[in-house]
């Protein structure tokens, strides 16, 4: 049996007992029952058990009972399995010592339950309120003060009179000649009553399962209460006999044994698993090779991250950096582009002046302005110091307009270096402040090359030979600053170390690894097509000045170096390159269309070879012609087609020719004949069957053919021979038989066979 709960009913019943001294006699006098009172009801003691009868409880719910006052309702609220309930419509007793109360069940249940319950507890459960309501309508129990009263009386007559008075009307009179006695004796009870009242309550416990059950036997047993459900034999079942339960219960047994296994399927998986899991955590506790694997491939991701995030911080300054130093050589390349065309345009201007009787001057002498004046002197001193130059060398077979004509005055020199030197100086602080581990591409190799031999088979997986060239981009970038494939002697790429500490390091992949495909052989083709492509492609489109021989010989070298040695791969040209070749191609274009300029003067105007325009003229041949051998520097490098397009067909026959042409016959125009043919790729005439040169030089054959008649007239027979053998060289052969037989040289077949 559970603990009975704290009781404060004490301190409440004492405060009450002193304020009803005060009172009248009505409120003052404790309730009684006495057993066997005709019309009452006995009070169940402690030691009556089992449920009154039914004509007790129907003449107990007619007959009034003393109820308690305030104080006694407010003591037995809070159990479930009492009520102090007043019945409607009870009247008290005439003596006004008693009020009627119906203990059994009525439509009053629900108001109680509706209102009174809310000030004791805040949701008695179904199941007690349930047992509460079938209590009451079966009993009508007493509350705890009415049966302490009725105790307290019983001990008082016995002590008094030894026995029970039968007459009620004498319990008020009772009551009042003891009262004193009463009052001085409960604090003396106090402990007897706890025990009392623990007892009482588990009696009346025992008396309401009893009561429940005798009233559930009652009502099985009793017509009025009994609900008798009648078989409705309209209905029909179908037909069971044993076969019929026997599948259902084996089908039943299947699906439970389907379900049977199919859990003890994932069990035993579990069980796998579980068993796989420990014996793993168990591998790898006792493994230091896994322990030392763990922590290299951390380290190395932890190396990989710090790496990255150091490069990504300092792109912007690279960025920076290659923008400075590229503006500075653009603004460096127009300047020198832009002057040689103003002086183009100017010493132009002025020998066509010169040649006009009518805007001269009296004293002959040509009225120019100062500006003018200025260039033509500024180009005069820059000749005389080249001049002097070739003499201090002592190349005296240079020819004047070959030069590149790309001298800075002293200021302009110093302005320049000034600048260079202020990138360079912000240069080298890119990386002034990072380890050596995550700016020095040897170092950051080594760490992968470490991967490589450690774990061969993850590093593969990985496809690090793919990063590696993206990794190490900014810091490629930032060695290419300072490198200039347009300068004569310039460093190539194969002695920067980056290109270095790559190569080794694809060595070493080479000896390590035995497979195909190995993707490190294609890391150095890979940094030269992402990195190297694109900045040489810059300085082909805005930096290079095609009529200057000393760059194109610098880029040539480096442009074969990467276009013919380092292939990205096989079978396939990638867009950088093919980016780089249009570049070229298209910048030959624009210099063949906008810096050739040969003018045309009179015969008698340029027979004086001191005379300005001779020189002028002589000067701007030689520019085409130096244009021509760079353009076919790129032999072997761009299509034949193109190269024959660009140096024969625009450059050759629209430019040279015709001031061949316009030209005396002579020594000179074999000369000039001969360097022009020494500038042809030889491997276009390596066909042993040809006996006709190419297409594009049908022009110039018949200008060497023409010249070659006019100097058999005269007294230059050994220019003939030469015009011979330069008709030979370029195949053209028909051409030669026929002219040595028209005129009869049979000196010069020889010449002929030995081919």
């Amino acid at each position: 049996m559970a603990h009975r709960p704290k009781r404060t009913f004490r301190q409440r019943r004492a405060d009450s007992s002193d304020s009803d001294s005060d009172s009248d006699s009505d409120s003052a006098e404790e309730p009684s029952a006495e057993p066997g009172a005709p019309g009452e009801q006995a009070v169940p003691g402690p030691e009556e058990e089992g449920p009154p009868h039914e004509g007790d409880r129907a003449e107990a719910a007619e007959r009034p009972l003393r109820a308690r006052g305030p104080r006694g309702r407010g003591r037995g609220r809070g159990r479930v399995w009492a009520t102090s309930r007043r019945a409607a419509g009870a009247a008290p007793r005439a003596d006004g010592e008693c009020t009627t109360v119906d203990l059994s069940t009525d439509e009053e249940d629900g108001t109680y339950d509706a209102s009174e319950s809310k000030d004791d507890q805040s949701s008695p459960s179904d199941s007690s309120s349930s047992l509460e309501e079938e209590f009451s309508s079966i009993v009508n129990i007493p509350d705890a003060a009415f049966i302490q009263a009725a105790r307290r009386k019983r001990e008082l007559a016995r002590a008094q009179e030894d026995y029970i008075s039968l007459d009620v009307k004498h319990i008020s009179t009772i009551a009042d000649t003891k009262k004193d006695t009463t009052r001085n004796e409960e604090s003396s009870e106090e402990s007897q009553e706890d025990e009392k009242q623990a007892i009482w309550e588990e009696q009346q416990m025992r008396k309401a399962v009893k009561i429940t059950k005798g009233r559930n036997i009652d009502l099985s047993h009793s017509s009025e209460f009994q609900t008798v459900k009648k078989f409705d034999t309209s209905i029909s079942f179908p037909p069971v006999n044993l076969e019929i339960i026997k599948k259902q219960i084996n089908r039943r047994l299947t699906l439970l044994q389907d379900t049977h296994r199919s859990h003890q399927r994932e069990y035993e998986k579990y069980v796998e698993d579980v068993k796989s899991s420990k014996n793993a955590i168990q591998n790898l506790e006792n493994s230091s090779d896994q322990a030392l694997n763990f922590k290299f491939y951390k380290s190395m991701k932890i190396y990989v991250d710090n790496l990255i995030d150091c490069l990504n911080e300092k792109i912007i300054n690279i960025q920076e950096i290659e923008s400075s130093m590229h503006a500075l050589l653009l603004k460096q390349a127009m300047t020198f582009m832009k002057r040689r065309q103003d002086e183009l345009k100017h010493e132009s201007t002025y020998l066509q002046q010169l040649s006009r009787k009518a805007e001269t001057s009296t004293n002959g002498s040509l009225a120019i302005d100062e500006k003018t004046q200025c260039i033509l002197e500024g180009i005069e001193s820059r000749r005389a110091q080249r001049r002097q130059a070739r003499a201090l060398s002592g190349n005296c077979d240079h020819q004047e307009g070959t030069s590149s004509d790309d001298e800075l005055s002293s200021a302009d020199m110093a302005d320049f270096q000034k600048s260079q030197g202020d990138i360079l100086q912000d240069h080298k602080k890119i990386f002034e402040d990072v380890n050596d581990d995550f700016s020095n591409i040897q170092n950051i190799l080594l760490k992968f090359q470490q991967w490589r031999e450690k774990f061969p088979d993850s590093y593969y997986e990985a496809f690090i030979g793919l990063c590696i060239p993206k990794l190490l981009n900014p810091l490629i970038r930032v060695q290419l600053i300072n490198w200039n494939p347009l300068k004569f002697n310039s460093i190539g790429l194969k002695q920067m170390p980056w290109f270095t500490s790559i190569e080794n390091f694809i060595d070493n992949s080479m000896q390590d690894s035995k497979k195909e495909d190995n993707s490190d052989k294609k890391i150095l083709s890979a940094v030269i097509n992402k990195t190297v492509i694109p900045r040489l492609t810059d300085f082909v489109e805005f930096i290079w000045d095609p009529l200057s021989t000393s760059q194109t010989t610098s880029l040539v070298d480096h442009c074969r170096m990467i276009l013919e040695e380092h292939s990205t791969c096989e079978n396939e040209i990638s867009k950088g390159r093919q980016d780089l070749v249009k570049s070229i191609v298209s910048r030959m274009k624009k210099a063949i269309e906008d810096d050739v300029y040969i003018p045309l003067y009179p015969k008698s105007t340029v027979e004086n070879k001191t005379s300005p325009h001779s020189k002028f003229q002589e000067r701007q041949f030689w520019s085409a012609v130096k244009l021509f051998r760079n353009i076919l520097l790129w032999t072997g490098l761009l299509p034949d087609d193109t190269l024959k397009e660009l140096a024969l067909g625009k450059l050759l026959n629209r430019y040279l020719i015709i001031a061949l042409l316009n030209a005396v016959p002579g020594p000179d125009i074999v000369k000039k004949c001969n360097q022009i043919t020494a500038y042809l790729p030889e491997k276009w005439f390596e066909n042993s069957t040809m006996r006709t040169s190419i297409s594009q030089l049908e022009n110039f054959i018949q200008f060497l053919l023409q010249s070659a008649h006019k100097l058999s007239r005269s007294e230059f027979r050994d220019e003939v021979k030469e015009i011979i053998l330069i008709l030979v060289k370029i195949r053209a052969l028909n051409q030669a038989e026929s002219f040595i037989e028209e005129y009869h040289l049979d000196h010069l077949k020889p010449v002929i066979n030995q081919v």
